[in-house]
């Protein structure tokens, strides 16, 4: 005998599928695509992201690849970026940050050794010169020979790398890297005119028939500050310094060498003085450690290999047996002030590294080119007042920086190509930032962070040997899948699986997943429990 069902009971055991359950549902979950916190911090543009899932997957051409898309110098930036990206990993607030910067370099080296290169375009019959060998000269000549254009750098070096080559010593950033990435950008057909220093850019545009020139002029030249010096006062700017390092011909500094200044430069002015000799390296800044504008990671480098530090101090005089500082303190806006007590140190030679500036002399003859505070004001597309007269890099104002200049030279190639082919660019939208809160960080497992091996102390100071070393192919791997995906799917199935009601459907490799709404009733468990914040409840339409 069939026993009837109770009133409230309307589905069969086994059959919550035979009717269409969607429509109790409320709000409907949605698979979003979030800007993640390390494409955002970095200046060079990267998809950071991208490349770290083909690299945790061991796909490593593929994810070198990725990252050409947008820098030509992985290996470079592998090992002189600053990381901005990791300082805003949202896995630092889990344990520690991913160490991207490490697997950037292991692709970058890595692309060398495997000698990978990149496709051109078809001619496109357009000419554009590049005035500058730097960063932002090189990264705008490898976008602009890779979308067709017939490109032309000139520099007035004798080698090409602007101050990656002639202001970062050689324990930071070895001359065989560099030359092999700057030789892929060479293989692409650029042509590369050295010890050719432009005077006047529209000029060089018109005795040159090019069609767009990008202005790339690093910021070389020392700043100088009024010191009271004696006759036989040893004084040198670090920019010079560092230059004639380079070229074979470092000036001989003496055992005692006072650095004065508080940034990158200084360290390095700082470090390199050790390495060629000096006994005793200070560096004299008038504010303190907190307020110093050189990274962290720089000043604790020159700290360990033995250099001084003499804060809230500024350099009065200099004469042939020493320097007399003034002592300093910070008022309440944070100002240093001086307060009339003095003391001698013993130097040999003193070291100017007080900034740098931008030589501007090839636009004087430019009136539209409009200039203030000693660089050159562009537009949104980088674009000066002179049709067809791009500028970037550090003769427009911005943050000091290789990363940074090498997001300007792509930046300002897609610019050109877009004037010269006359259509506009349009920056697409950016997403929504992808923060820690909306993660689900119960389904990472811990995973220290891989450190780089470091050169032993001794050699350090003794050699210009590279101080740090990279990453092996399965240290990288693993540094790699600490990645969270921090707000885009990732298919680790976790929706798939919670579903109660089956409403999650699988789709191919790489295509993610769909939501069958005919069963979905809007609980938000996939929300809930997806690891990476890649789904969101939005209201249903009425």
């Amino acid at each position: 005998m069939e026993h009837e069902k109770p009133f409230a009971i309307t589905l069969d055991v086994g059959s919550s599928r035979a009717n269409k359950t969607g429509a109790w549902r409320s709000e409907r979950p949605v698979y979003v695509d979030l800007l993640p916190p390390c494409n955002q911090a970095c200046p060079a543009g990267q998809d950071i992201q991208k490349w770290l899932y083909h690299a945790e997957s061991g796909d490593y051409e593929s994810a070198w690849r990725r990252i050409m898309v947008d820098s030509p110098f992985p290996a470079v930036l592998g090992r002189i970026c600053y990381r901005p990206c990791e300082s805003a990993c949202n896995r630092g607030q889990l344990d520690e940050a991913v160490g991207i910067n490490s697997v950037e370099r292991f692709l970058g080296d890595e692309g060398i050794k495997q000698g990978w290169s990149m496709p051109v375009s078809a001619p496109s019959g357009k000419r554009v010169l590049v005035v500058g060998a730097g960063p932002a000269g090189l990264s705008a000549a490898y976008h602009l020979a890779g979308l067709g254009h017939a490109v032309t750098v000139r520099d007035a070096e004798a080698a090409p790398g602007g101050m990656m080559r002639y202001g970062i010593p050689r324990y930071r950033l070895p001359r065989e890297v560099l030359d092999a990435e700057i030789g892929r950008i060479r293989d692409m057909g650029v042509v590369f005119e050295q010890n050719s220093r432009v005077t006047d850019a529209a000029q060089a545009m018109a005795d040159g028939g090019f069609d767009a020139v990008f202005l790339a002029v690093g910021a070389q030249v020392g700043k100088r500050a009024y010191i009271p010096a004696g006759d036989s006062a040893r004084v040198l700017d670090a920019v010079s310094l560092l230059h004639d390092m380079e070229t074979g011909e470092p000036p001989l500094l003496g055992r005692r060498v006072a650095v004065y200044g508080g940034g990158n430069t200084a360290m390095d002015a700082a470090r390199a003085a050790k390495r060629l000799g000096a006994t005793d390296a200070v560096v004299v800044y008038r504010r303190t450690r907190d307020r110093m504008p050189a990274h962290e990671s720089e000043v604790a480098e020159a700290v360990e290999e033995g250099v001084a530090m003499r804060w809230l101090s500024t350099i009065s005089e200099i004469d042939g047996d020493g320097i007399t500082v003034e002592k300093m303190r910070l008022d309440e806006s944070g100002f240093p002030q001086p307060t009339g007590e003095f003391e001698r140190l013993a130097a040999d030679s003193v070291v100017l590294a007080l900034g740098q500036d931008t030589d501007l002399s090839l636009v004087d003859g430019l009136p539209d080119v409009e200039r203030a505070g000693g660089v050159v004001r562009v537009g949104p597309g980088l674009m000066t007042g002179h049709p067809g007269i791009f500028a970037g890099g550090d003769m427009v104002p911005s943050g000091r920086t290789a990363t940074v200049a090498v997001g300007h030279g792509a930046k300002a190639a897609r610019e050109i190509d877009a004037w010269l082919r006359g259509a506009g660019t349009a920056e697409p939208p950016a997403p929504r930032p992808a923060t820690f809160e909306n993660l689900n960080t119960w389904y990472y497992s811990d995973a220290d962070r891989t450190v780089r091996p470091h050169l032993d102390l001794s050699r350090r100071v003794s050699t210009f040997d590279e101080i740090k070393s990279g990453l092996d192919e399965s240290t990288a791997l693993l540094e790699a899948r600490r990645c969270l995906s921090c707000g885009n799917c990732f298919e680790c199935d976790n929706c798939y699986g919670v579903c109660p009601d089956n409403a999650v459907i699988k789709l191919e490799p790489g295509d993610r997943y769909a939501i069958d709404l005919d069963y979905c009733k809007g609980c938000g468990i996939c929300v809930a429990e997806c690891p990476c914040g890649a789904i969101e409840m939005v209201p249903e339409e009425c």
